[in-house]
This record gives C-alpha cells, sequence and structure tokens, in this order.
C-alpha cells in the first residue's frame, strides 16, 4: 500500500486528507482492476474522463463558480489527485491531468461566456480538453513558434502546426497559441479556444510513444475562429501559458511521486518473495540500501512537490523557482526509482507489461514534457541568480 504519512505534514488541512483518503480507496476499487486495459488508448482516456467525472473528481479541475470543488484550482487538491491516479493507472492520471491543464487557461483568463461554454462538460468528464503550445521547431523554446493568427473582419485565422499535443484527435476543444504580432518574440502572442470540428483544423499525424497515449500533430490551414474565441488580449499568450504551466507544473512532479511510490511498493513485494543463495532478496545488505535511496528520494521528492503546491495556494501568486525544482528534481528521481525496482526484480521487471515495466515506460516522457530538465533546471539558475541579485544591491 502506498505510504499516506504525508497527508500528516502541515502542508495540508482535514479537506486535503479527506479527499486523499477518498480518491484512495475509489482509485483501489475502480481504476486498478481496469489500470491495464488500455490497448485502445483514446478509448482509455475518454472511459477514464467519464468515470472521474462521475465520481466528482473532476470537480477540482474547474471552479465552483462552475461547479468546481474550490473558488479557484487547489494545486494541493490537483497533485494529490495525480499522485493517487497516477499510483494505479498513468492513463487515468492523463485523462484527469488533460481536463485541468485543457482548461486551466480558460479558468484563469476566460471570459463568463467562455467559462459557461467549456467548462461544466469537462468537468462531467464527456467533453475532453487540450492544450496547444508544442511545435515542430518550438517545444521548450516558446519564443520560437511560428504558428499566427491574424485578424479578419471580426475573426482571427490561424495557421501553422502543432505537434506532442495530448487528447489530440479526440479532444473537443484546444486552447491554442500562437503568434499576432504585438511584439518581438514571446510577447507577440495570443490564445485561442479552437473548437476540434472548426473547418482548417484537422489532425496531420498521430502519434504513438513508448507508453501509449492520444497524442497527434494538428495544423491549421485557414481556420477560422471568432474574436470571441480569443483568451485575455492579444498579446497576453505567453502570460497566459506560463501562468497556466506554473499550477500544473507541480501536477507533473506529483505524478512522478505517484509513479515512483507504486515502484517501491512493487520493488519491496517482490524482494519479501523472492529468495536467492538461500535467503530472501530482502534480507541482502544492496537490496536494502536500494530500498532505503528509494525511500529517501521520495520523502526528498514529496516535500519540495507539496512545498510548491503549498506556496501557490497560500503564499505567493507565481512559484516559478519551487514548481521548477519539484518537477525536475522528482521526475528525475522517480525515474531512478524506478530504474532500482526494475534491477531488483531482475529479469522479471523486464517482462512486458509487469507493473515495473510499465511504469518504466510511463515515467520515462515525465523528464520532458511540461518543460524538460534541462530547462527547469535553467529556470531554477535564473531565479536564484537573479533573488542573489537583488539582494546584492547597495
Amino acid at each position: 500500500m502506498p505510504d499516506r504519512s504525508f497527508l500528516g505534514w502541515p502542508f495540508f488541512d482535514a479537506a486535503h486528507r479527506t479527499l486523499a483518503q477518498r480518491l484512495s480507496r475509489w482509485a483501489a476499487e475502480t481504476i486498478e482492476p481496469i489500470a491495464h486495459d488500455d490497448q485502445d488508448a483514446d478509448a482509455a482516456t475518454r472511459r477514464f474522463a467519464r468515470l472521474l467525472g462521475e465520481a466528482g473528481f473532476l470537480d477540482y479541475a474547474v471552479p465552483k463558480s462552475h461547479g468546481g470543488a474550490h473558488d479557484g484550482l487547489d494545486v494541493r487538491s490537483l497533485c494529490l489527485i495525480r499522485e493517487t491516479l497516477a499510483y494505479r493507472s498513468g492513463l487515468a492520471d492523463f485523462a484527469f491531468a488533460m481536463q485541468g491543464l485543457g482548461t486551466g487557461s480558460i479558468t484563469l483568463f476566460g471570459t463568463h461566456a467562455q467559462k459557461d461554454r467549456y467548462l461544466p462538460p469537462v468537468r462531467d468528464g464527456g467533453h475532453l480538453a487540450a492544450f496547444a503550445l508544442s511545435e515542430p521547431e518550438g517545444g521548450s523554446d516558446v519564443a520560437a513558434m511560428r504558428t499566427a493568427a491574424r485578424a479578419e473582419n471580426g475573426s482571427y485565422i490561424l495557421d501553422g502546426r502543432k505537434t506532442w499535443i495530448s487528447n489530440g484527435g479526440i479532444a473537443g476543444h484546444y486552447v491554442v497559441f500562437a503568434r499576432t504580432g504585438e511584439a518581438p518574440g514571446a510577447k507577440g502572442l495570443s490564445a485561442f479556444i479552437v473548437d476540434a470540428d472548426t473547418p482548417g483544423l484537422s489532425v496531420a499525424a498521430r502519434i504513438r510513444t513508448t507508453a501509449p497515449h492520444p497524442l497527434a500533430t494538428l495544423e491549421f490551414k485557414n481556420c477560422r475562429v471568432p474574436a470571441a474565441s480569443l483568451l485575455g488580449k492579444a498579446g497576453d499568450g505567453f502570460k497566459i501559458a506560463m501562468s497556466t504551466l506554473d499550477i500544473f507544473r507541480s501536477t507533473v512532479a506529483a505524478a512522478a511521486l505517484g509513479f515512483a511510490r507504486r515502484a517501491l511498493d512493487e520493488a519491496i513485494a517482490y524482494a519479501r518473495q523472492r529468495e536467492a543463495f538461500g535467503a530472501m532478496l530482502a534480507d541482502f545488505q544492496l537490496t536494502q540500501a536500494a530500498l532505503a535511496d528509494c525511500a529517501t528520494e521520495i520523502d526528498a521528492a514529496a516535500l519540495l512537490v507539496y512545498r510548491a503546491a503549498w506556496t501557490k495556494d497560500c503564499a505567493a501568486p507565481r512559484v516559478t523557482r519551487e514548481a521548477s525544482m519539484a518537477k525536475f528534481y522528482t521526475t528525475e528521481m522517480a525515474q531512478r526509482v524506478v530504474d532500482r525496482a526494475m534491477q531488483i526484480h531482475g529479469g522479471m521487471g523486464v517482462v512486458a507489461d509487469s507493473v515495473v515495466e510499465r511504469l518504466y515506460r510511463e515515467v520515462r516522457a515525465l523528464r520532458i514534457y511540461e518543460g524538460a530538465t534541462e530547462i527547469q533546471k535553467l529556470v531554477v539558475a535564473g531565479q536564484v541568480i537573479a533573488a542573489f541579485d537583488g539582494d546584492a544591491a547597495p
């Protein structure tokens, strides 16, 4: 069973503990039995979103004004949900995460009409959401974005390509970022809500990955959207994207935490029942050392994750430094923990579709998406250098 002692930390209140306990029971009973019936990733994602909506857990992906659980997006709740779901199923976690990420920009910057139209069906789990930022020549480098949007007769016309788009091909809408040219570089971007059936929007290719997830490349050719589809103001796109990621980047780390906890539990269970050289694997000091490293790194990561989440909820409007630290440390940690678990399993660890083999495939992408580890380190370095320069000023 996953360690839940961290719920006693002062980052959480009674409502968070109740949520975690309720979700943990529900996920064990509902998600675990179907966690690996995922040969069709599209169908599985739709199924998980529907189940999460029916159970009320997507209430945490939208604000209270539109049927949600909190006035805004409570990052601690989002992290607890992603950690708990990831422990059971990478696709269940994915389904929840995209409902939040794909509407987070609407929650933060949308008009009343935009929120009324998109948030309730996302909360119900019947309408899937997506966030379209990355491009073939511009993933981490947002300023290199080439997709363009030009104003024309009360509309905007989008042309360009987006790739690595989660829920691509099955989403009901996409929050799309495009260059509108108000200023050079990242300052000349805007964000639009584009319905999936909009003429001029097509799925150019579906993308297969080591761990099956719905991913696609989208193409926009003379794709006309009404001016009312603009999120915020023209030129606000970079601010909208970064504000959204500032919330959801910590939740990526939480998902990695869930994968790591499952890997450690699988390793302990296997080491306690696998006999070698006349003793149980768990009796060997090298095995114990590996388990101790895993447990310690998991606790260290959990402190970073929930420090970032608490800070966003309670102490600061932006958590760029804290979220980036949590994201890069926890995803790298999870990779190490899963690798150790696979090593402890020996040959059984590389058996296709075993739990640790699936974890090995699932965890790898987390070190890349929503800002690769290398980018997060640059962000953290920039933050601490700027803070030092400010403190050192005469």
